[in-house]
């Protein structure tokens, strides 16, 4: 078969799983609420962007090298894991590996039905019945398993990091900290309100990209600061079943606590709006003063809003941090702020207007926030840094062309 043949056969693989995804579009809608609480409409865009994203994969062949790895493997988060098996599923089979993976323990219907959707295409193969743990060191020890992307806490990312020589390429996803917008003195205040009430509590913020900080400059701070508890204040909270709902019931535990530690840890900061009610959490919206604001592993519907007025200091304040993973900008930044920006963030926009992020952007952080361990014959780099999936899943021949 030539290399043609070869790209064929799998994009009609692909076509395949992204037609799946679309027949179970129902199923992941109530499997994602029943799990995670994670709104009908929410996962409904969810399955839409990975579908469309799947039946595009052609014009990812560019980013393609000349080798597979073999298997690659990894553990799903517990949300988008439908946008998760797109992006990794696909740019796998595109490249010609095997992607093994493991869903987590917080989404049991949801991985019920993922396995379902991978069933009948080759180079997918979901495993279940082990804890995240157990099938983390079963591909370490598994010399099959030629790459591994993991997720989650810097704890996590530090534990494999330990048994990196076991692969030909690590990845670790780590966590976001406090993805941030700052929003500079002429920025355009309805666009920057607008996105970042969105990006805040999308899904609940139950995203690694959703904000938890929003820097305003102090001339526009009462007028965007305003319009953000505007929008907040109108979204609502309650049934994942509704098709009005923008929040649903926050149902990982894990989650919960986490919220609890960061208002605890922002005890100094007024509760503008928002309030937790067991597994309901009404976005809240805190109001930093002088403070500075502590650098947290944060998930769910939390942001904390601070003004400034040199931003000079602002951008110091922002690249202080142990989490290079997001930053939004609004406006016009000083001079080689911009340049900062992309040495300190793995992904940096410049005045955003998505609600859900789109799927062929890069996606990676640096410092804490994310790293790639790679082997380069009897060597080891270490990166960071946003990357393309269906590029890192190739690698160059190592036979000499003749």
């Amino acid at each position: 078969m030539t290399r043609t043949e070869e790209i064929k056969a799998r994009l009609e693989q692909i076509e395949i799983i992204a037609d799946a995804i679309h027949f179970y579009k129902q199923d992941l809608q109530e499997a994602a609420a029943l799990d995670a609480g994670f709104p009908v409409s929410v996962t409904s865009i969810e399955v839409d962007l990975a579908v469309e994203h799947l039946h595009t994969m052609e014009e990812e062949i560019a980013y393609m090298k000349d080798e597979p790895y073999g298997n690659v493997a990894t553990i799903f988060p517990y949300d988008a894991p439908v946008v998760v098996l797109a992006r990794l599923g696909g740019a796998s089979l595109l490249t010609g590996n095997q992607l093994r993976f493991s869903l987590s323990s917080h989404t049991p219907r949801t991985a019920a039905v993922l396995t379902k959707i991978c069933k009948n295409v080759n180079g997918l193969d979901p495993v279940l019945g082990l804890d995240n743990r157990e099938f983390g060191r079963f591909c370490v020890e598994n010399t099959d398993v030629r790459v591994f992307f993991i997720s989650g806490a810097s704890a996590v990312g530090e534990v494999y990091r330990q048994q990196y020589r076991a692969f030909d390429k690590l990845f670790f996803a780590g966590p976001g900290g406090m993805p941030a917008a700052v929003v500079f003195d002429d920025a355009d205040i309805t666009a920057a309100s607008r996105f970042i009430a969105r990006r805040a509590f999308i899904n609940g913020g139950q995203y690694c990209t959703t904000l938890k900080k929003a820097l305003i400059h102090k001339d526009i701070y009462p007028s965007v600061r305003d319009q953000i508890l505007e929008r907040v204040q109108r979204l609502k909270t309650g049934d994942p079943f509704d098709s009005e709902t923008d929040v649903g019931p926050i149902r990982v535990e894990r989650t919960r606590i986490i919220l609890q530690k960061a208002l605890k840890a922002c005890a100094d900061a007024p509760l503008l709006c928002g309030y937790i009610e067991g597994e309901k959490i009404s976005p809240l919206v805190l109001e930093m003063k002088n403070q500075k604001i502590p650098d947290l592993e944060l998930f769910g519907p939390f942001l904390l809003l601070k003004s400034f007025d040199d931003p000079e200091k602002v951008i110091e304040e922002l690249v202080d941090t142990r989490y290079g993973f997001l930053l939004n900008y609004f406006g016009s930044p000083p001079a080689g702020a911009e340049k900062s920006f992309q040495v300190h963030f793995g992904m940096v926009y410049n005045n955003p207007e998505f609600v859900f992020t789109p799927l062929r952007l890069p996606f990676g952080g640096k410092k804490d926030s994310g790293w790639i361990l790679e082997r380069q014959g009897n060597h080891w780099i270490e990166r960071d840094g946003a990357f393309s999936y269906t590029a890192e899943l190739s690698r160059r021949s190592i036979e000499p062309k003749l």
